[in-house]
């Protein structure tokens, strides 16, 4: 990634070439180490700085290089004329039959690179036809990639394919990419019970290298042997002699500091408290208002009028996140749960009927198909959960662990949108002292060892759910302030 105005041509193939300085720290870096490769595969050269360096550096290997764009292999291959060492080809790596080239070279092997770091979504807008075979290789379940979770980084199906197929060699990768990748094929590895005999993530300035802002690294893991281990150190830099955390695999979940999780462990568990979803709706221009006297204007411009049956007092996620109190909008809520009717609010709230008839087209293009088969105007993620007079709800997109209580405006309660997670209370008091745990040392400390803060949505319900809250108040001494305010709720 040379900067930041790329052209069309980058875009389509992801195509940031390695500065050459940076392609010589990382080979150095390498062949400091104990592993010594016999060959050395670049599957994505480019104009070659890594199979310079790796010439450079690595003087008893073979080094082999494959790229796609002609131009550069022909422009690379005259660079290396009387250089025996080295072989460029020309090919795409998704078409390459890796599985059987990577049985003709001598071993021990190492795979050295940077490979594209676009998604595969990206690639598709551009009509791109350097993509692998299409299917569900991140084993997502049906909502997950019904709602894009299944969107993914060609360099992770890249370096997990080259994981896989090296796994019982004497083999080490090393890749540039973004951190959240390296970590994502790690995850992959640990849990298909890969043997990674050693692994280490390595901090890079994207910004300085390529000009982009992103988190970024060197990831090596080496393949092989018989003592695996699900640890991998992250070092600050490139060069540091010492990691600043360890991540590694606990109960299939990945922790980012190990040791902080283990003093923490024991509040891990199911509570008795559940963590929902705000509402989804995929039409923000539509289903989202502001107040203007006794009528409403929405995203489009337009002022309208509209029964308030179905409105309700809302804060987005960012409001969340710096604790306004005070709603800045309605949003309208066609449903009380999701398979619920929606064609009774012709009689209940006329206007409110006729304001969604006059904006369906809009409503029927939301693209996700979580709205197939059901009412129209149905929104997603409802329940009698949604309308709690009390909540303690977080962003899911801030980098901070801030829990905000959030109670009701007039004689609604306040919603809030789908990149909300949020405890349901049934008074002040709860989602008060609910809070105050979350605010917590053990509680702060327990999640910040298990949150990757350079992820999309660093928090997730997945993981606000591993914590038990009753663990929590024990363990502060609010235990039986918390049964009583559970015993309630059960009355």
């Amino acid at each position: 990634m040379e900067s930041t105005k790329t052209k069309k041509g980058q875009n389509q193939f992801g195509d940031f070439q390695t500065p050459a300085a940076l392609a010589d720290e990382v080979c150095r870096l390498l062949a400091a180490q104990s592993f010594c490769p016999a060959t050395i595969v670049e599957p994505t050269c480019g104009q070659g700085a890594f199979v310079h360096a790796a010439l450079a550096h690595f003087p008893d290997a073979q080094v082999i290089g494959v790229e796609i764009n002609p131009a550069y292999v022909e422009e690379l291959s005259k660079s290396l004329q009387g250089e025996t060492r080295a072989t460029i080809e020309l090919g795409d790596f998704f078409g390459v039959d890796w599985q059987a080239k990577l049985l003709q070279f001598p071993q021990p092997i190492l795979i050295v690179g940077n490979p594209p770091w676009v998604t595969n979504a990206q690639q598709s807008l551009f009509q791109s036809d350097n993509l692998p075979e299409k299917s569900n290789f991140q084993k997502q379940s049906g909502i997950d990639a019904i709602t894009g979770k299944s969107n993914f980084d060609i360099s992770e199906w890249m370096i997990r394919r080259l994981i896989s197929l090296l796994a019982d060699n004497d083999a080490q990768i090393a890749m540039l990419c973004k951190t959240m990748v390296a970590r994502k094929a790690l995850h992959a590895a640990w849990k298909e019970s890969l043997p990674i005999a050693q692994a280490e993530i390595r901090k890079i300035d994207a910004a300085e290298h390529f000009g982009v802002a992103v988190d970024a690294c060197l990831f090596t893991c080496t393949l092989g042997g018989t003592n695996a281990t699900t640890v991998c150190p992250t070092f600050p830099t490139l060069d540091a002699n010492a990691a600043e955390s360890e991540l590694g695999l606990v109960d299939q979940s990945l922790v980012r500091d190990l040791h902080n999780f283990q003093r923490w462990k024991h509040l891990a568990g199911e509570s008795p408290y559940q963590w929902r979803s705000g509402i989804k709706h995929d039409c923000s221009k539509v289903m989202e208002l502001r107040a203007e006297g006794k009528r409403f204007r929405n995203g489009l411009g337009e002022t309208v009028e509209l029964e308030t049956d179905y409105l309700f007092p809302m804060l987005k996620s960012s409001e969340v996140a710096a604790g306004a109190a005070e709603p800045s909008r309605w949003m309208l809520v066609p449903q009380r749960k999701t398979a619920d009717p929606t064609d009774k609010i012709e009689q209940l709230a006329p206007n409110t009927w006729s304001y969604l008839q006059r904006h369906g087209e809009l409503l029927d293009r939301r693209r996700s198909s979580i709205y197939r088969r059901r009412p129209r105007f149905s929104v997603f993620g409802i329940g009698d959960y949604t309308f709690a007079p009390w909540k303690v709800a977080i962003s899911g997109f801030y980098k901070r662990l801030q829990f905000a209580v959030i109670g009701s405006a007039g004689d609604k309660p306040i919603v809030v949108d789908d990149t909300v997670y949020f405890l349901p209370c049934q008074s002040e008091r709860e989602a008060q002292l609910l809070a105050k745990l979350l605010h917590s040392e053990p509680a702060q400390q327990f999640y910040a060892s298990q949150i990757f803060w350079d992820a999309k949505r660093p928090i997730t319900v997945d993981l606000l759910k591993r914590l038990d809250l009753q663990a929590l108040a024990k363990e502060l001494g609010a235990e039986d302030k918390l049964a009583d305010l559970i015993a309630t709720r059960l009355v």
